[in-house]
């Protein structure tokens, strides 16, 4: 799924445009973030893509989502 991820004042947020759905991200997998999983505050878990660690925010980029109501 194509997922935006941006910096807000707040912190990391990531936005589902498919679900019209935007949610901090509580949870980084790897410090560089790319190529591990986040976890957003509404529980979903995102695998995201590996990408180069000076990779510039806010991007879109496919993501897939894991967790026992896949889609």
């Amino acid at each position: 799924m194509k997922v935006m991820l941006r910096n807000t004042p707040k912190g990391l947020s990531a936005y589902i445009p498919k679900k019209d759905l935007e949610e901090p991200v509580v949870e980084v997998e790897k410090e560089g973030m790319w190529g591990g999983s986040i976890k957003m505050k509404n529980g979903w878990v995102l695998v995201l893509p590996d990408m180069p660690a000076e990779t510039k925010l806010p991007i879109t980029v496919n993501a897939r989502k894991i967790g026992d109501d896949e889609e």
